[in-house]
């Protein structure tokens, strides 16, 4: 073979693996999601009852973000979500101002709100636990903690008995809450994928989270309760979900270990 064909053979090799690297970065679809539980708030602190009902960060809040803010720094984030509650919104800025974000916009989906607890909003955790747990089978509340803090109650039940007793008959059932928390998940990785974004950090709360991935792992954890400010670790790629990390604590320990030098 002449030199000069073999030369054009090896430039066409390498052309066409070229292409093949670029297409096939071109069509990775990968989004990753990370979701926090907003930081402590006041309602929290009294032990009450905070679904659609809002209130502030309190001083231990407000830490707790600033220690995620300071563990998610390594992370570069394309784009941010909240719901319309202020606890979330303000666990947002705590967590951006810590990380040196500037000009950002958060964007808002109802979505991402809280489980609605009807009548029961507002009022102590402690009624809406021994009015719902004799329909899940159980007799006393720390039955019922113990097995919710082990991951053996599931959330859909959880959710559906609260629904069931409302007094004022307005509380969300599981499928409701699913339905419109899986929405917003959608629409966040649809937004990703039209605008090439990579990174997505997003704040919700607990059991709303909890009911968002419930069908989309089998692990026990998520079952479990979520700790203010933990992260739930989401990646979407060709068309499938994969839960990655639940309720994790990692990052708010190495923002605190980071401050705390």
């Amino acid at each position: 073979m002449k030199l000069s064909k073999l030369i054009i053979i090896v430039l066409l090799s390498i052309t066409t693996a070229l292409v093949g690297c670029s297409n096939q970065s071109k069509n990775d679809d990968t989004v990753t999601i990370y979701f926090a539980r907003h930081g402590q708030t006041l309602f929290n602190s009294f032990d009450l009852v905070q679904g659609w009902a809002d209130s502030p960060l309190t001083e231990q809040g407000i830490d707790v973000a600033r220690y995620l803010g300071e563990g998610l720094k390594d992370i570069k984030f394309d784009t941010y979500y909240t719901s319309d509650a202020g606890r979330q919104r303000q666990t947002m800025q705590v967590i951006l101002k810590q990380m040196g974000v500037k000009n950002y916009t958060i964007n808002e989906l109802q979505g991402l709100r809280e489980v609605f607890y009807g009548g029961y909003e507002g009022g102590a955790n402690a009624k809406i636990v021994a009015d719902s747990m004799h329909l899940l089978g159980y007799k006393t509340s720390n039955s019922y903690f113990n097995d919710y803090k082990a991951g053996k109650l599931a959330i859909a039940p959880m959710v559906d008995a609260i629904a069931k007793i409302d007094p004022k008959h307005l509380a969300e059932t599981y499928l409701q809450v699913k339905s419109r928390t899986q929405d917003a998940l959608n629409t966040m990785v649809q937004n990703a994928l039209n605008n090439g974004e990579k990174n997505v950090l997003a704040i919700s709360s607990g059991m709303s989270m909890q009911v968002m991935i419930s069908d989309l792992t089998d692990s026990i954890e998520r079952n479990k309760p979520l700790s203010n400010a933990t992260v739930v670790k989401i990646t979407y790629k060709n068309g499938q979900y994969h839960i990655d990390e639940i309720g994790s604590s990692n990052y708010i320990n190495k923002g605190k270990n980071l401050l705390n030098k």
